[in-house]
């Protein structure tokens, strides 16, 4: 009786404990940076990086290929460039919900890579207080829209913006959010506080025509700025953009009027 009490509550535990291709769901394989001692696997929905937004996934493993439940994780990416380098906005790293051996955050390449310039990828880790670390080349490719925006402001400030979500657009009125970074150097970045993007969607290929029930982007607990975007019908949208600082002045992108039929800062979206 004692046995099968036991084989029960260690199938029990198996049961409970989380699995690897579970917490991956959804997810293909980006890339893969080694060292010595560790593999550290890097998953996108997409299954590689883009200039932008991307959400990473990533798992670390030992030599035997046993995944680490344990660590504490740091990034770096450095644009490596023929005259300089220059990092980018990032997040911090942490355990993903509900996962024992997947951590997340995301970093947003405000630029792709090319035959000249790269960008390389450093990742810090510690494991029961042993420090590593583990650095690649990484492709970055260039999305096919317009989905961030390097500038500098009328405050004589650089900025980046990046559209977040809709990542799967549709006719409907959808939820809407961006990241909005501050450049405090050429590789530090910081997350700008209690701005507004309006948003002034429209269809260049017909008349220019706009759509009802926009929702201006203002800032949320999660630090992104959201808003609503509707999407009247299938085909190319440009997202107008204006950018407006704490005290409501214009800092980047014009207003749409009849002489005036697209801002100098704005994202692209197609479906």
């Amino acid at each position: 009786m004692l046995a099968i009490v036991l084989t029960m509550a260690a199938c029990s535990k198996e049961n409970d404990a989380p699995k690897s291709q579970d917490e991956l769901g959804g997810l293909k394989h980006a890339a893969t940076i080694t060292n010595e001692d560790h593999k550290i696997e890097l998953y996108t929905v997409k299954g590689n990086f883009i200039s932008g937004y991307n959400e990473i996934a990533l798992q670390i493993k030992d030599k035997n290929g046993n995944l680490i439940p344990n660590a504490s994780i740091s990034w770096e990416p450095v644009m490596q460039m023929m005259s300089m380098s220059h990092s980018c906005p990032y997040s911090a790293i942490s355990r993903k919900d509900g996962a024992r051996n997947t951590y997340g955050g995301y970093i947003i390449f405000q630029m792709a890579g090319n035959d000249m310039e790269h960008w390389q990828l450093t990742i810090h880790y510690s494991i029961n207080g042993q420090e590593y670390s583990a650095v690649k080349q990484i492709d970055v490719l260039p999305s096919n829209r317009q989905q961030v925006q390097s500038f500098m402001g009328s405050d004589n400030e650089r900025y980046v913006l990046a559209l977040v979500e809709p990542s799967a657009p549709k006719v409907a009125v959808n939820n809407m959010s961006a990241a909005l970074y501050r450049m405090k150097s050429m590789m530090e970045f910081e997350i700008v506080d209690g701005y507004t993007v309006e948003i002034d969607p429209r269809m260049p290929s017909m008349g220019n025509h706009g759509s009802p029930n926009n929702v201006h982007l203002v800032q949320g607990a999660d630090k992104f700025y959201h808003g609503k975007l509707s999407l009247t019908m299938t085909g190319y949208w440009k997202i107008n953009l204006r950018l407006l600082d704490a005290s409501g002045n214009p800092l980047k992108g014009e207003e749409l009027t009849g002489e005036q039929e697209s801002s100098s800062l704005y994202f692209e979206i197609e479906f």
